[in-house]
């Protein structure tokens, strides 16, 4: 059986369900809103997990599911408990449900996309680069800092830069502007992430198993993912990546413990291919929806052994 983990009307849930169908493919949905109806149990006996989940009217041995689509939000978030207090019984049981799911997805067998400990690399960017590196890829000249004396520096060093978000968390790229200097000084509050700014084509390629979908995108905008949004313009296409390229995407995903990634690269004009990022939970329907490419099917065959 399939498993579906999050918010039936997200993109990407929704789209890998509608192909699942399509295939006529058993699956079942674990809708996170309605987690109050949900129980799961599960348990370590001679080396072999099992246990059961039960969905609103319905239990499923969990040793008869192998594979699960994990797009799960934060549970804390959820609308159905906005009005909560913060210990309320609700709460608590979604708290712990969620528990319960992440540990048993971590040991589960069979085909989980993605389980959680390989997407902690990406928590840090810094550290996750190297790990990109080992794999052939070069990664920008990069400064961590809250000294505005060594960006100075830097600048001088490299030229034009951009800074951006360290974390995990999703932040818009901007180059670093005459303006930026002048408040410079506020960065002495918290380390900024920095990079030289590297010209070429961006190609995001999203690895799945052993299948491999390019997108280059041509924009106007510094970061193309929020160029429509603020006036400017972005066209995607598919690509076909030269073999030896598409083996090393799929080696470092492979290396990273991931089933499924999104992976960020610029292909300069001097023949570099430079990896900014490999995202373990890729929203890979804007790429599907301008493109075409069958992104969404390869999820759903991969989950179904096929």
């Amino acid at each position: 059986m399939i498993l579906l983990c999050g918010i039936p009307s997200e993109s990407p849930l929704a789209m890998v369900a509608a192909a699942l169908d399509a295939m006529g493919a058993g699956y079942r949905m674990l809708n996170q809103r309605k987690v109050a109806d949900y129980a799961i149990a599960w348990q370590i006996d001679g080396g072999h997990v099992d246990g059961t989940l039960r969905l609103e009217n319905e239990t499923h041995r969990l040793a008869d599911i192998d594979g699960v689509y994990v797009r799960l939000m934060d549970d804390r978030l959820l609308p159905e408990l906005q009005d909560e207090p913060e210990n309320s019984p609700a709460r608590r049981h979604a708290r712990a449900f969620h528990e319960a799911l992440y540990r048993w997805l971590e040991l589960a067998p069979g085909r989980i996309v993605n389980r959680s400990e390989p997407q902690g690399s990406n928590g840090s960017k810094p550290y996750q680069a190297q790990l990109i590196a080992q794999y052939g890829f070069d990664i920008p000249e990069t400064l961590i800092t809250n000294d505005p004396a060594r960006v100075q520096d830097f600048q001088k060093q490299h030229g034009a830069l951009i800074y951006k978000s360290i974390s995990g968390v999703r932040s818009i790229v901007h180059q670093l502007t005459e303006p930026d200097m002048e408040r410079l000084e506020h960065i002495r509050w918290c380390p900024v992430q920095f990079q030289a700014l590297i010209p070429g084509i961006d190609m995001r390629v999203h690895v799945i198993g052993a299948e491999v979908f390019a997108t280059e995108i041509i924009s106007d905008r510094l970061d193309y993912r929020y160029a429509r949004r603020n006036g400017g313009s972005a066209s995607l296409r598919a690509a076909d990546l030269p073999s030896d390229l598409a083996a090393r995407c799929i080696a470092v995903t492979r290396g990273l413990g991931l089933a499924f990634a999104g992976i960020d690269l610029r292909l300069t004009p001097d023949g570099r291919v430079v990896c900014f990022e490999v995202n373990p939970c890729p929203a890979f329907s804007f790429y599907e929806a301008n493109t075409e490419q069958p992104i969404a099917e390869a999820v759903a065959r991969y989950l179904a052994g096929a």
